[in-house]
């Protein structure tokens, strides 16, 4: 198998993760946004998620002459390690299930900030302590504090935005002034002003004509998008996020252990799973309890959402490209921050928790999120990718050398 040893080559991989994980959230978003369910999207993406384990376990796990190599490592005696690689499958799945509904509900930037603010207090600490602190304490916690600077500064930036996107709605007209619970059906006489002749049911076109950031633009959205989400309490995706969060700090400590066997579970003479090996066991629990969850959601939809079927999901051809990409870089970008961790350090491998630097990249490019906002908006949304720059740089500069 092949095995990266050098403090460069592992930058290399949380670098090229942090670019394909921060990435994959904006193609899911894009397809609930264009109005596919999202059970749809998930098991398309699933697919190609586990693919990716696959591919890496046949490539990287049996080239070179370190050993065990993948198929060897299958035959072994290794339950105890291959138990935690799918316990954090499991909890991965759950964290990426989750995170797919609360994109509609609190946005993609802030999701990503809330889930992986949590991920570094919990998981980043856990892996410090289960690497032997092989990561230089003293710039890997102010890096920690850095990041969660940036959580802060993106809570504003929500806070703010949500302020604005208020403002632009209740300029569409008096009688809607003030009103708490904006339903759709209230928008369509009054918007016609703004938003044109064309029915706001018709999704063919509308939302080109509605301008990135203006009102008319917004309730588009709401019409076109598969999860509504006017009238419905933030709670809700807060609480998503969060209870997302959850998950993935613990996904990548179970990783940890069941790599380097901290807890001397293997029996003796046995040899550690290997980071491909463990990944494909990770991926195939992922897998597996992505299609229950989904399967089921599409026979019981939460949050309102249309009920749907086996026959209707394996007709639904409409942007499952997109999906089976995003499951690809899903599968390579967690597949490289192992690599990258197993070399450096697991805490320093959580670097690529800075993905919300990349996602709103992609989220005011691809969505117009933050178009014709306040300056204070803009301000804020500045100093918040400055500071994921800096806790990205810090953390990155904390990665030690695994013996």
């Amino acid at each position: 198998m092949y095995l990266v040893e050098s403090k460069g080559g592992a930058i290399l991989c949380m670098l090229l993760a942090l670019l394909f994980l921060g990435t994959w959230p904006a193609v899911m978003t894009l397809l609930e946004r264009r109005g596919r369910l999202p059970q749809h999207t998930y098991l398309d993406y699933s697919i190609t998620n586990l693919l990716a384990a696959v591919i890496i376990a046949l490539t990287f796990g049996e080239i070179g002459s370190k050993v065990p190599n993948f198929f060897t490592q299958l035959a072994q005696d290794n339950w105890p390690s291959v138990l935690f690689a799918m316990a954090g499958g499991v909890v991965l799945s759950i964290g990426n299930l989750s995170t797919q509904y609360a994109w509609a509900f609190v946005g993609l930037s802030v999701t990503e900030v809330l889930t992986s603010s949590i991920t570094v207090v919990i998981g980043t600490t856990m892996n410090y302590f289960l690497d032997d602190k092989i990561n230089k304490a003293e710039i890997l916690f102010p890096g920690v504090g850095c990041f969660l600077i940036a959580v802060c500064l993106a809570s504003a930036v929500h806070t703010s935005n949500a302020a604005d996107n208020k403002e632009k709605l209740n300029s569409l007209s008096s009688d809607i002034a003030g009103t708490e619970a904006m339903g759709v059906s209230k928008f369509k006489e009054t918007t016609t002003k703004d938003v044109g002749a064309t029915d706001l049911e018709n999704v063919s076109g509308s939302v080109e004509k509605a301008k990135f950031g203006t009102a008319g633009f917004l309730i588009e959205l709401e019409n076109r998008r598969a999860i509504k989400v006017f009238g419905k309490n933030t709670f809700i995706g807060l609480a998503i996020s969060f209870f997302a969060g959850l998950c993935f700090s613990l996904f990548s400590p179970a990783f940890n252990l069941a790599t380097n066997d901290q807890w001397h579970t293997l029996k003796e003479g046995v040899p550690r799973l290997s980071v491909y090996t463990a990944f494909f066991y990770f991926s195939v629990s992922c897998f597996v309890i992505a299609i229950i969850l989904n399967i089921t959601f599409l026979y019981y939809p939460v949050l309102n959402l249309p009920r749907s079927s086996l026959r209707a999901y394996l007709r639904d051809w409409d942007g499952r490209g997109w999906a089976l990409l995003a499951g690809i870089l899903c599968g390579f970008g967690n597949g490289l921050q192992f690599m990258g961790g197993q070399a450096a350090g697991y805490a320093a491998a959580d670097a690529v928790q800075a993905l919300p630097l990349v996602s709103t990249f992609w989220g005011i490019v691809l969505f117009g999120e933050y178009r014709r906002s306040s300056r204070r908006t803009y301000a804020l949304l500045i100093s918040m990718l400055f500071m994921f720059i800096v806790a990205v740089a810090v953390l990155m500069a904390s990665s030690g050398h695994r013996k």
